[in-house]
């Protein structure tokens, strides 16, 4: 059976508990979703993979009732239905968990758990039973909040964990998990992941979407997926390699996702530092980065890699025995001396540090580089214009239109709008934390090129990657870090990924045998 076939195909083993049938969208002329078809059953996982931009966001909100579909049908076992909104959906048994975190962090965990049906007792609302039920289903997701615990004062992988909570709170047919790993930690991850095996054994259909082909393959019992708006097909999750689905969604033959390895660069350092303690993290280190290199910082969340980067950048409070910058010393330091020193640094969090989503790309592009943009007191919008088409052609930001606002842009379009403001004034030393977090194969490949590109035009590049492929697929050197020190350092052909773990959580070096 083909799997175009397979995709339309009920089984006689599972009863169908939601289908789309023929589904579609369009936008006055724009067609972003076209003749989709395929089921949700019972006690199963069936994951959504594609590219940003292949339609998978969309799909999700016509199967949860956010937007009405412009073509096709959905079915709820076997019966015709059309959800008015969410709430409707809901009500039907459907629930989409967002990747955003849309909870109002003003109000507790219960309050945020029970919003909208709350628990009353006469004409009281009952803040005893909410709290008792909140506390079971975090219990229940592996959360260590409590039901009085205010969302705001949360960390961002818990406030996740409050909205699958609340998602589960109620008997559901279908839960649809939109990159529900993205914030959260190794840990946390291998708990949410027993959380679904638990839901599908309750007999929960489970629509799951993902960046991460491992997560995909290990959960999953079948795959559908999107590209360009349409479906490729839908296979048993078996007969699917990670490599084999990288290669459908873009389409073409993954023949090396990294590029070729440089050679080995010597010479004196082009960055140096000695001792850099930062003050709130317990974290220190010393190290050094050579122009046309890549160094990469490995470790696990929470070792301490993103608080020295961000101690080094200025914006956090640390101080350094040395910092030289091609020999010159800027021991003390602001950013904006480390910029004018050549330094530049791309966050991870693109939509909360990075970029102002609610701001049009062009001004989005030129923020870091307003002198050279614009010399004069007026805003040169013509000249920002210019420099916006010039990046979207370099980069390969893909937009509908140049007066979009940053936030529209999909996950990896934002990353790269988010490399090209930085590299708009031309620096020589690049730090990004988490060059690739939540977006898509194809924008990885990308992304990996125009690194590579920037080393072999004689730039340095200091990246953190939690990633273990992408960190050993792109660094020339590792330095491995733990509880705030670096451990060990990795060359040539040290570096692999069993080399990183065994460093990361022994704080050994693997071929030495001791410590680093």
């Amino acid at each position: 059976m083909s799997a175009q076939a397979l995709a339309r195909a009920p089984s006689c083993a599972q009863p169908l508990t939601l289908r789309a049938e023929g589904l579609g969208k369009t936008y006055g002329a724009i067609t972003v979703l076209s003749d989709i078809s395929l089921d949700i059953r019972a006690g199963e996982v069936h994951a959504i993979i594609g590219e940003n931009g292949a339609g998978k966001s969309t799909l999700m909100k016509l199967l949860s009732g956010h937007v009405r579909p412009t073509t096709g049908r959905l079915f709820m076992e076997e019966e015709a239905v059309a959800f008015d909104d969410a709430v409707d959906a809901e009500s039907a048994g459907v629930v989409l968990v967002h990747q955003e975190i849309l909870l109002a962090p003003d109000l507790t965990v219960a309050q945020n758990l029970f919003l909208g049906r709350e628990l009353t007792r006469g004409f009281m609302i009952d803040d005893k039973a909410m709290d008792r039920r909140t506390n079971a289903v975090l219990a229940r997701v592996g959360s260590v909040a409590r039901a009085s615990d205010r969302v705001g004062d949360l960390a961002l992988a818990q406030r996740q964990l409050v909205q699958i909570a609340r998602a589960i709170l109620e008997d559901r047919k279908i839960i649809i998990l939109d990159e529900p790993t993205a914030v959260l930690a190794n840990d946390e991850v291998t708990a949410l992941l027993e959380i679904v095996r638990n839901l599908r054994e309750q007999g929960v259909g489970i629509l799951y979407i993902s960046h991460r082909l491992n997560e995909v393959q290990a959960l999953a019992d079948r795959i559908t997926v999107l590209r360009d708006g349409r479906m490729v097909g839908t296979w048993p999750a078996s007969e699917l390699s990670q490599r084999r689905m990288a290669e459908l969604m873009v389409g073409r033959e993954l023949s090396m996702l990294y590029p070729e390895k440089r050679p080995v660069v010597t010479g004196e350092p082009i960055l140096s530092v000695t001792n850099l303690v930062v003050e709130d993290g317990a974290t220190q280190g010393s190290f050094t980065l050579r122009a046309g290199e890549v160094l990469g910082i490995g470790g696990m969340i929470g070792s301490g890699r993103t608080e020295l980067l961000e101690g080094l950048f200025g914006l956090r409070p640390s101080h350094a025995d040395s910092v030289l910058v091609n020999g010159c010393d800027i021991t003390h330091r602001s950013v904006r001396t480390l910029m004018a020193a050549g330094l530049v640094y791309l966050t991870e969090d693109r939509k909360g540090k990075g970029l102002l989503v609610d701001a049009p790309l062009a001004p989005n592009l030129t923020l870091q580089a307003l002198d050279g943009v614009n010399p004069g007191i007026v805003l040169n919008r013509r000249r920002e214009v210019a420099e916006l088409e010039q990046a979207v052609a370099n980069f390969d930001i893909r937009v509908r239109s140049l007066t979009l606002d940053a936030g529209k842009l999909s996950g990896g379009n934002q990353q790269k709008l988010l490399l090209a403001k930085v590299m708009m004034s031309d620096p020589s030393i690049v730090i990004i934390d988490e060059p690739t977090r939540g977006i898509d194969i194809g924008n990885k490949s990308q992304i990996y090129g125009f690194i590579d590109a920037m080393v072999r035009a004689g730039k340095a590049c200091l990246i953190i990657s939690s990633e273990m492929p992408e960190l050993v697929g792109l660094s020339d050197r590792v330095l491995v870090m733990r509880e705030g020190r670096f451990v060990a350092e990795l060359t040539g052909t040290e570096i692999n990924e069993e080399n990183v773990a065994y460093a990361a959580t022994t704080g050994r070096h693997a071929q030495a045998g001791g410590t680093a």
